[in-house]
């Protein structure tokens, strides 16, 4: 028995019918999408962000500003469109959006939205999810993304003092701030471990100079100690020593001279 004769004739006829205006649902939808106007578009990428769906609104956002790149909503969505990018997370695409929108728009009234997602897509780029959730300790990788983070941050501060934002920016920089430390401190321990003292003394010198309050100053003071005394530039050793010992009194123990601490780290 062929399979032909097992389907009944009414019922092909209704499958045909059901793709027949499926098909003309489609290429009605996609007219209407044709005919849609920049009002209509931006309201579509509004309702798509309130329900989180980040990726359509991208989609909506990007064919605003393909079609109507004059249009005022398109104007408008520039700014949604690195918030959809940020939170889609699209990181190279929301840093351009954002670098765009400041340059072209440098007078706008909200260019400090853009310099603080820039700041903050940074920020979160610092770690990938699985090292946050396991608190992977970051201080041995180089800042890069870091100090990207901290410039947008100073950045927005410097420029838009009374901004919103500002609060934000700085407790965040507060620990990138910290971050950046804690990397010239590893810096410097390393070239301790490996006798180059001299370049352990730069590393140290320009935490101590750049990250005052930093934690990695106390270490980054100890280096210094250890570092000339360990060049034999007594001079130099003894004012990191007396340095050490005004901002840390109860740990001049610490710098005895009776082990080297680093070697353990």
């Amino acid at each position: 028995m062929r399979l032909r004769d097992l389907v009944h004739p009414s019922r092909v006829l209704l499958i045909a019918v059901g793709i027949a205006m499926l098909a003309a649902g489609c290429r009605s939808h996609r007219a209407d999408d044709a005919k849609s106007g920049p009002e209509v578009i931006y309201a579509r990428a509004q309702k798509a962000i309130r329900n989180s769906s980040y990726g359509e609104a991208i989609k909506q956002l990007e064919a605003l500003q393909s079609r109507f790149p004059f249009s005022e909503p398109a104007r408008q969505s520039q700014l949604d469109l690195i918030y959809a990018y940020y939170k889609n997370r699209e990181v190279d695409p929301a840093i351009d959006a954002a670098d765009t929108f400041i340059r072209e728009n440098p007078t706008n009234a909200r260019v400090d939205y853009a310099y603080y997602m820039k700041g903050l897509v940074y920020f979160e780029r610092q770690a990938n999810w699985l090292e946050r959730k396991f608190n992977v300790d970051l201080s041995q990788r180089p800042p890069i993304n870091a100090r990207k983070s901290f410039e947008a941050f100073q950045q927005l501060i410097e420029k838009y003092p009374h901004s919103e934002y500002v609060y934000d920016s700085r407790q965040r920089m507060i620990f990138l701030r910290n971050r950046l430390a804690d990397f010239e401190l590893h810096v410097a321990l390393y070239y301790m471990r490996r006798g180059a003292y001299v370049g352990a003394i730069n590393r140290a010198k320009y935490c101590v100079e750049n990250y005052d309050g930093a934690p990695a100053v106390k270490g980054s003071l100890k280096v210094l100690v250890d570092a000339y005394r360990n060049l034999k530039m007594t001079d130099l050793a003894a004012n990191a020593e007396r340095v050490y010992a005004d901002n840390y009194p109860n740990s001049s123990k610490d710098i005895s001279g009776r082990k080297h601490w680093w070697s353990f780290l």
